[in-house]
């Protein structure tokens, strides 16, 4: 057929929003089993979710904080005021560090005053400073890895609950075709993609939460660093003090 001069043919828009419409059709369509395997995978994405902010806003001001602590140590200022900005301050693993090892110190000096009065002045116990400084690091460390695993268990859980989510919808969708006796594509696609949907949601959960579990498992390894640094340099300014007086 030949058409007229000037005459343009009407083009049918793609719906932007298809592949979406075509999903949440499937979801609607889908098993209880299957929708509560969603249900369940939803939960796991939002509450990982969750924790990935809560972190990324943890570290953040930890970053901070530390920064502006290491700055005023390397100052040269006193410990009683780098004591009281770590009191009064925002806490971070650094701060917490530090409050510990002068709180052993002041410790120290009080027994140590206690037995010149008696006529014996011990000698000065760096290593009990050491020991308070690794002791809360490690809690500081432990206080940083909480609700961690859960990123792990969603990583490592959530694709395997997908898996059987899938599994369920193709066996009800051949049971199906089974009880029909009609095989054809049409009959078959829509369960399969039912089913398929619970794999890809599991995906969805798990990826997010694989790379962020091993992303804050590093920044922690960062940080554990260098606290240690710091442990080192306070101790190392103890004993040039202990040197000269």
């Amino acid at each position: 057929m030949i058409l007229p001069v000037g005459l343009v043919l009407p083009v049918v828009p793609v719906a932007a929003g298809l592949f979406d419409t075509q999903v949440l059709r499937h979801v609607m369509l889908a098993g209880p089993i299957v929708k509560l395997v969603l249900l369940l995978l939803i939960g796991f994405s939002v509450v990982s979710w969750a924790i990935i902010f809560m972190k990324l806003k943890l570290f953040k001001g930890i970053d901070r904080i530390q920064a502006d602590f290491s700055r005023a140590f390397a100052e040269g200022k006193s410990l009683p005021s780098l004591y009281e900005q770590a009191e009064k301050g925002k806490k971070a693993p650094l701060t917490e560090v530090f409050r510990a090892g002068y709180i052993e110190l002041t410790r120290i000096h009080r027994e140590r005053g206690e037995a010149a009065q008696g006529g014996r002045v011990p000698p000065f116990p760096v290593d009990n400073v050491q020991r308070a400084m690794h002791k809360t690091t490690h809690e500081q460390v432990v206080g940083m890895e909480e609700v961690l695993p859960f990123l792990a268990t969603t990583g490592s859980a959530t694709p395997f609950i997908g898996l059987f989510g899938t599994v369920w919808g193709i066996m009800n969708a051949f049971s199906g075709i089974a009880a029909t006796g009609n095989a054809t594509l049409a009959t078959v696609a829509p369960g399969i993609a039912e089913a398929l949907v619970a794999t890809a949601a599991g995906l969805m959960a798990a990826i997010p939460a694989v790379i962020s579990y091993n992303y804050f498992l590093n920044r922690i390894r960062m940080i554990h660093t260098r606290v240690d640094g710091f442990t080192v340099e306070f101790i190392n300014f103890l004993e040039r003090k202990i040197e000269k007086a």
